[in-house]
């Protein structure tokens, strides 16, 4: 793995990590469930960039790395200490309906099988984090997520993620998370584990 570095990522970022992510989700059974078919990976792309752009940089923390030809991987996390982040969340709900275009009423009712499942307390939330599929299998993983990781533990506080993949529960089980819950998703969505370390 050769990385010129990981980063706090910049306004001038937001672009680079939006198109790693929608590549590294392209095919991801959640966004597969919760957004249309018809022109998925644009609908993908610009919600990862919303959330970059309206959660991750001025209410959480978003790590870059960047590798020979640019980013290659992000992560996105919410934390216990931003402001404002209730409303840019409502601003969001706004938005989402017409990115998921016919999958709405499925991301919906998603949502709603996981809320009871998310932590009512102060958490770190890895909200979103993928490698650019060129990069995987380096260690990139592991290495964009231990910055949020350390983070948390610093300020004594839990860190929390979901994940739709079987393949990644073992990956995060060994970055010390713990499963909470194993959800089957409502209208034939995908099993959805929730994980927390802390």
């Amino acid at each position: 793995m050769t990385l010129d570095k990981i980063r706090p990522a910049e306004t001038g970022d937001i672009d680079s990590a939006a198109d790693v992510l929608a590549a590294a989700f392209s095919d991801y059974a959640w966004t597969r469930h919760t957004i249309a078919a018809d022109d998925h990976q644009r609908r993908v792309r610009d919600l990862q960039r919303l959330f970059i752009e309206r959660i991750g940089l001025p209410h959480g923390r978003v790590w870059v790395a960047d590798g020979p030809d640019g980013v290659v991987a992000a992560a996105v996390w919410t934390t216990p200490d931003s402001t404002g982040i209730g409303e840019a969340f409502a601003e969001l709900a706004e938005l989402t309906p017409a990115l998921a275009g016919d999958r709405a009423a499925a991301a919906a009712s998603a949502e709603a099988a996981m809320a009871p499942h998310r932590p009512a307390e102060p958490v770190w939330f890895l909200a979103t984090v993928g490698v650019h599929p060129d990069h995987q299998g380096k260690g990139l993983g592991r290495a964009i997520v231990e910055p949020g990781l350390a983070a948390a533990e610093a300020a004594g506080v839990p860190a929390f993620l979901e994940t739709s993949e079987q393949a990644n529960v073992r990956f995060y089980e060994r970055l010390g998370f713990t499963v909470t819950a194993e959800v089957q998703l409502p209208d034939g969505g995908p099993t959805t584990w929730a994980f927390r370390r802390g």
